[in-house]
């Protein structure tokens, strides 16, 4: 056991190690208006994964309420054309997104799996996952092959959001990369700037 024991205690120390090693990795590409947009290479990939963390002026049953009305939030996500509801079954939802891209990118479209849980600090984490085979493809447009990703809303207070947005994305298809590397910044900075700024209406 003793042998076992060391082992487990390797492994886990090198999971941190992992960890820490992935987050010293991440280099900020802007911190402008309260969010700071960081960035990381990922194995394998020639797209970077993004990370924009922001504090909300508004309780987390806000920010989470303005999150889970599918249709609604497409005014706040970066570049979102539509966006509806496909299923949801337990702490599993489905939705289907349409985005608009410059020209002469063909538009994309994604279907994403949303798992929620509730920490017992009430922190609110939403892990995204891309299911690009749920439907078939629509004409028109190119469908994003992989999504891996989460929302995290902590609670700070009675009155404040602590929200994280990070995302790594395959988009499918040719992209350029003068877009891909814009993308990466302004998904998350306008992202996080228009849901504060929905959040904090009174």
């Amino acid at each position: 056991m003793g042998s076992l024991h060391r082992v487990a205690i390797a492994c886990g120390l090198s999971v941190l190690m992992v960890s820490a090693a992935h987050a010293e990795n991440w280099q900020v590409a802007k911190n402008e208006d309260g969010i700071k947009v960081s960035l990381s290479e990922v194995k394998d990939s020639k797209y970077k994964a993004y990370q924009g963390v922001t504090t909300i002026k508004a309780p987390i049953a806000k920010v989470r309420g303005l999150q889970e009305d599918v249709a609604g939030a497409c005014k706040w996500i970066h570049e979102c054309k539509s966006q509806k509801l496909l299923k949801t079954e337990g702490d599993k939802s489905w939705t289907y997104t349409q985005f608009s891209t410059p020209w002469p990118v063909t538009p994309r479209d994604s279907i994403l799996e949303v798992t929620t849980t509730v920490g017992a600090d009430g922190t609110v984490t939403r892990t995204l996952k891309e299911v690009p085979t749920y439907l078939p493809e629509e004409k028109g447009f190119v469908r994003v092959s992989q999504v891996e990703g989460f929302w995290k809303m902590v609670p700070k207070g009675a009155d404040q959001t602590e929200v994280t947005y990070q995302v790594h994305t395959e988009p499918g298809g040719s992209v350029p990369s003068w877009l891909a590397n814009k993308f990466v910044v302004d998904a998350p900075f306008n992202t996080l700037k228009a849901l504060k700024e929905r959040a904090e209406k009174q």
